[in-house]
């Protein structure tokens, strides 16, 4: 709030005793900014995107079937993720129970770059811990597909 202590620039007196008091709020550089921001925010919110870069290979599709189950990464430098936090393949059986107690499964996502032994060392890993094993994959575009 600003108040003035002199008389009105026009010669005109407000109130008692010749003083005006300014008790308004401008709000329309306060809606300008707001509606700044929104525009920044809508324009870059599809670019922001979370999360591992991992290139799936491409299948027939066969089902849909979405489970809300754990996660494990592997990129193409081999390296192992839970939910995109980085596990070492030794600990994993251990972390899945002790962060989800009631996973009977788990799905294993890796990059198609990503080396055979790595795979195969996970899966092999959750079948000792004696886990479903769902594998991600992308469904193959038939445009694509040759003939």
């Amino acid at each position: 709030m600003a108040f003035s202590t002199t008389p009105s620039s026009n010669g005109l007196r407000r109130g008692r005793r010749g003083t005006s008091a300014l008790a308004e709020i401008n709000i329309v550089p306060l809606v300008d900014v707001v509606l700044v921001l929104l525009i920044i925010f809508m324009l870059t919110a599809h670019v922001m995107e979370f999360g591992l870069q991992v290139e799936v290979p491409k299948v027939k599709p066969v089902k849909e079937n979405v489970q809300d189950l754990p996660v494990i990464t592997i990129t193409r430098l081999g390296e192992s993720y839970l939910n995109e936090r980085p596990v070492n393949i030794n600990l994993l059986a251990d972390e899945i129970h002790k962060r989800y107690r009631n996973a009977s499964s788990v799905y294993v996502r890796a990059d198609k770059g990503a080396s055979w032994e790595s795979v195969a060392q996970i899966i092999a890993t959750l079948g000792d811990a004696k886990l479903g094993v769902n594998v991600v994959t992308q469904p193959e575009d038939s445009a694509n597909r040759r003939r």
